[in-house]
């Protein structure tokens, strides 16, 4: 009994103090295990899902503390009773996972050594053994040190776990196990080699045969049984090979971006699985360190799995100039345990992961800016469209009614293009083609409507922003306001040979010439009014022109 116990005290410390030193690398890890515990679908027990992180770090530090007390036979007692009532606990919560089939990775050794949920409960069951002849034999478990030593390192130990999990919560695992630990390729991670097993299925087939139900068990194939066909089932034997990496996607509006980003040169995701979860102190420190990348010549992503309205007012609050993609919860959780949090891809290659809090250590050198990837059939669509606006108004080939009707086809393409792709600018078309779905826009009666996106794509870089001011500027005129750039100008006939030509009004007319420079014009209001109109610029305001209307109406 003597050399059982002096077996078992050893197995089960080391068991103990190997589980709970890996848990203790990964505490946010385990607190999502915890939470999936807690879930609706297993315990039912949402109300401590808010203190899953607490008690996660509680757990591991507690098995460590009992691995160290096992060892030094310090209150062996407590510690077999402790480790009893742990083990009685959690072998019942594998049996009903494996059992009930509720959550197919207990997290026992983390990402480290995944088990199975009959493999968990298969190795609770055999520590269980092993904790009952702790129990039945605590006479035989005798200090290995001075007892007033214990105390101490105890403490110490106790201290040293604390400060641990402080740090790894606060920066990162120290040690890597997940499938996206840095110098992984991600395109790779997700490659099923030639070769490796499918998944195989069995299929019960229903029959009704002379007026029975019979079932008949195939691999696929269907039975040549005479009778009324009633239904199949399937059940999965193998499922076969599974990539380590499965469940990563960049989608956005319903379109894969994901392989356009891997093949990339220098990429900067920024990891944030729910918006509404993200820390704001990281979000300012995610603010600086996007821009300045992004000025280095780096192309940043937000890869997230909250809703367009969560982004679109992160974005606001906090103005992060990048655009948010789509990916699924559990891989964002994966990748990364920050929130926000950095990657950095090199052609798919993960070459940096960063806890926001590590966020000024990005080295961020300068980089040669990634060539667009452009969307031919797009590209020759919109050419066509941008022919098409300018048919009856430039080269005469219509008439004015026959442009009004393309004008009105034109304008319901590029509202799909928006639905599907958001605006087609520079990126996405190229230079040239950029400004096709500005001028369907700026000629129809949607102005209103699309200014706010014809505004972002300015700011993204996406579309010039002369051609958003002269935009806002259209509709500003269109408002009976003052505009702003001096890119309108109105003409008013009165009679068939008398007509005025102007400039609409502009508000703040005296630094005009400043916000005209601002957004890109290389030329003055007045440079501009002579080669617009022929004439010099004179000033009117909204209410002159107000009343030139009134007469010439």
């Amino acid at each position: 009994m003597k050399i059982l116990v002096g077996f078992s005290r050893i197995f089960v410390a080391a068991l103990f103090l190997f589980s709970g030193f890996i848990k203790l690398n990964d505490p946010l890890g385990f607190s999502y295990k915890l939470q999936e515990y807690f879930s609706e679908g297993v315990l039912n027990m949402e109300f401590l899902i808010p203190f899953a992180l607490l008690i996660a770090v509680f757990l591991v530090i507690f098995e460590v503390v009992l691995g160290i007390t096992l060892l030094l036979g310090y209150l062996p007692k407590f510690t077999v009773w402790s480790l009893l009532l742990m083990i009685v606990f959690f072998t019942f919560l594998t049996f009903y996972s494996a059992y009930f089939n509720k959550v197919t990775d207990c997290g026992c050794f983390g990402d480290a050594l995944p088990l199975t949920p009959w493999e968990s409960f298969t190795k609770d069951v055999i520590l269980l053994v092993l904790v009952l002849v702790l129990f039945f034999g605590r006479k035989y478990i005798t200090p290995v040190l001075p007892v007033s030593s214990h105390k101490w390192i105890v403490f110490v130990s106790f201290s040293a776990c604390l400060a641990f999990a402080y740090h790894v919560l606060m920066h990162l695992p120290t040690f890597d196990f997940r499938a996206y630990k840095i110098g992984t390729n991600i395109e790779k991670g997700m490659t099923v080699p030639e070769g490796a097993p499918g998944a195989e299925f069995e299929y019960f087939w229903k029959f009704e045969v002379d007026g029975e139900e019979k079932v008949i068990k195939t691999s696929g194939d269907y039975p040549q049984v005479t009778g009324k066909y009633i239904g199949v089932e399937t059940e999965m034997i193998n499922e076969g090979y599974i990539p380590p990496i499965h469940d990563f996607a960049i989608e956005k509006n319903g379109k894969d971006y994901t392989t356009e980003f891997l093949e990339k040169e220098n990429v900067i995701l920024i990891i944030m699985y729910n918006l509404s979860k993200s820390e704001g102190e990281g979000m300012s420190a995610i603010k600086g360190l996007t821009d300045k990348a992004m000025s280095q010549g780096y192309d940043v992503i937000g890869l997230t799995a909250s809703s367009p309205q969560d982004v679109s007012k992160k974005k606001q609050q906090y103005d992060l100039n990048f655009d948010f993609y789509s990916t699924d919860e559990t891989a964002l959780k994966t990748i990364l345990r920050s929130n926000p949090g950095i990657v950095q891809l090199k052609k798919g290659t993960i070459v940096e992961k960063l806890h926001w809090n590590d966020s000024d250590k990005l080295p961020l050198e300068k980089v040669e800016r990634s060539k667009p990837k452009i969307n031919e059939r797009l590209k020759t669509q919109l050419d066509s469209v941008m022919k098409l606006d300018q048919a009856g108004r430039n080269n005469g080939d219509i008439s004015w009614k026959e442009q009004v009707a393309v004008d009105s086809t034109n304008t319901l393409f590029i509202e799909k293009i928006f639905k599907e792709y958001g605006y087609p600018g520079r990126t996405l078309v190229g230079e040239e083609t950029s400004k096709a779905a500005w001028l369907v826009i700026q000629h129809s009666n949607k102005i209103g409507e699309y200014l706010p996106l014809i505004k972002e794509a300015g700011e993204k870089g996406e579309l010039s922003l002369t051609s958003v001011a002269m935009m806002e500027d259209r509709y500003l005129m269109e408002q009976n306001k003052e505009q702003l750039y001096g890119t309108q100008g109105k003409t008013l006939y009165a009679g068939q040979k008398n007509e005025i030509s102007f400039i609409w009004p502009i508000k703040d007319v005296d630094s005009v010439n400043k916000r005209r420079e601002k957004v890109g014009f290389n030329k003055t209001v007045e440079e501009y009014c002579k080669l617009l109109l022929g004439t010099g610029y004179k000033v009117y305001t909204l209410d002159e022109v107000n009343q030139l209307i009134g007469k010439t109406n």
